[in-house]
């Protein structure tokens, strides 16, 4: 049970906070979101790897959560057509993303490229 209370430690991002939480704070540095839904077991295999990289880049990093069901809106304006998607924003754009259950490594690299 303590990997879930990592993972809940993410805070969720909806279409009402989207631009505040995601596109304006991602000036300051870059975000990760995870684009996941509940019924999504791939989404669930993540959430682990999710929360090892928000502490692995705290302070470096703001990682947070999307359920899909809930954000429709946010998930169809960066057309996200399948989930688990981790999109890294730096400044309001879209300067990764990364799609399916993909191990650590893989996603680390991704975000290295963007953090000072």
């Amino acid at each position: 049970m303590a990997e879930n209370t990592k993972a809940e430690s993410i805070q969720a991002v909806t279409d009402g906070n989207f631009e505040a939480e995601v596109l304006t704070a991602s000036s300051a540095q870059p975000v990760m979101v995870d684009f996941w839904a509940e019924w999504c077991r791939p989404c669930h295999m993540l959430a682990p790897t999710v929360a090892e990289i928000a502490q692995d880049y705290a302070g470096k990093l703001k990682v947070m959560k999307l359920n899909v069901d809930e954000a429709m809106n946010s998930a169809g304006r960066y057309n996200i057509r399948g989930i688990p998607t981790l999109l890294v924003f730096k400044n309001g754009q879209v300067v990764e993303q990364i799609v399916g259950a993909v191990p650590k490594d893989q996603i680390t690299k991704a975000i290295d490229r963007h953090v000072a």
